[in-house]
């Protein structure tokens, strides 16, 4: 065998599996998504649980109370 000829012993370097990365399937993206989502939702829960709201949630609900006897005051009285 002479020394100009390729060898066929493996892939070309120049061959798409020569980063030795392979190709994402639908199902590895789908658990990306997934996964990237639940840390999103531990981040939130997190920082819920810290506190630091600007407004007690019992304001919040005390407007939404007043705001409701109102509506349903104008509905009765009209």
């Amino acid at each position: 065998m002479s020394s100009d000829q390729p060898s066929s012993t493996g892939p070309s370097a120049s061959g798409p599996s020569s980063s030795g990365k392979r190709e994402r399937t639908i199902e590895d993206v789908m658990w990306a998504r997934v996964s990237r989502r639940r840390e999103r939702i531990r981040a939130e829960i997190q920082r819920n649980r810290a506190g630091g709201h600007r407004v007690p949630t019992w304001v919040m609900a005390a407007v939404l109370g007043v705001i409701l006897a109102g509506w349903l005051y104008l509905i009765v009285t009209s």
